[in-house]
């Protein structure tokens, strides 16, 4: 594994708690907290985002346009069956969902539940390390690498992930500002 593809695996990795981060509730309305939310649409499965238009009008409100009306009564019952707590409101054409201030204790859940992303987002990253240094082991052992060629890779490889934990962790830092800010 090169380094290019080493950094790209990792990266994408990062990218990819950012986006649970992002599904996680701060004090501001924000469309994204319903990134994860899927209705059952003619008997699939369909994300929220390919059923309906999500804007923010205000920052306490999340309003849902569903592109096909016949859709609202099912888009209404995902969020309310979601484990968001949010009460959605249908007027008949869109969808509100009013996103109440959190509370202290809500705000130390949500950071928990960040730290518990982080956590998954760094076990991902020390796989793909564990991943790259076998396979340095074993051109090591096919002879591809001598003894120092082989210690010097893994340095490498060990860097990356230091490197990558160490951006892991001010994203984490960053959302749980952004949690506790009241």
């Amino acid at each position: 594994m090169s380094k290019q593809e080493l950094e790209t695996s990792m990266q994408k990795s990062v990218e990819s708690t950012q986006r649970m981060f992002n599904t996680i509730r701060t004090g501001r309305a924000n469309a994204s907290l319903l990134d994860r939310i899927s209705v059952e649409y003619y008997g699939a499965d369909t994300p929220l985002k390919s059923l309906a238009t999500l804007s923010t009008p205000d920052s306490q409100t999340i309003q849902i346009q569903p592109f096909d009306i016949s859709s609202l009564a099912s888009i209404e019952k995902s969020i309310a069956m979601s484990e968001l707590g949010f009460t959605p409101n249908n007027d008949g054409k869109i969808i509100r969902i009013n996103v109440p201030p959190l509370t202290e204790e809500r705000r130390k859940e949500f950071c928990k539940l960040a730290s518990k992303y982080a956590e998954e987002g760094k076990v991902a990253l020390r796989n793909i390390r564990r991943d790259a240094i076998d396979k340095i082991k074993k051109q090591e052992k096919d002879g591809d690498f001598s003894e120092d060629q082989s210690r010097d890779e893994q340095d490498i490889v060990q860097k990356t992930l230091d490197k990558f934990i160490g951006i892991l962790e001010k994203h984490l830092a960053d959302k749980e500002a952004d949690i506790l800010k009241v």
